[in-house]
């Protein structure tokens, strides 16, 4: 792959990042000024940080990231939409460090 197929790929990440995202929010979050309230939610049922509850969906979605790379491939979805999900998860997380150390 070439230095800018990599860039045209980089950008249709973002959007379907970008994307995805939005889409999460409407289905999952059910509040539109807080884009953590599906974690906060789930952390107060569990008693745990909305931050583990990030990372057991993050990391449900590594696991099926990891059954595709040792060939398992009868996914429910393509492995892209997994990576798609890991990487708004990353950025979900990233917001909620940001606004714990402000």
């Amino acid at each position: 792959m070439t230095t800018t197929q990599m860039n045209q790929l980089m950008e249709n990440i973002l959007k379907e990042i970008k994307k995805t995202r939005e889409s999460g929010q409407r289905e999952y979050a059910h509040d539109t000024d807080n884009v953590f309230a599906n974690f906060e939610r789930v952390a107060n049922t569990l008693g745990i940080t909305r931050e583990q509850a990030l990372m057991t969906y993050l990391l449900k979605h590594v696991d099926g990231v990891v059954s595709h790379i040792k060939g398992h491939e009868s996914q429910r979805e393509d492995v892209r939409g997994r990576l798609t999900d890991i990487i708004v998860y990353i950025m979900l997380l990233w917001g909620m460090v940001d606004e714990n150390t402000k």
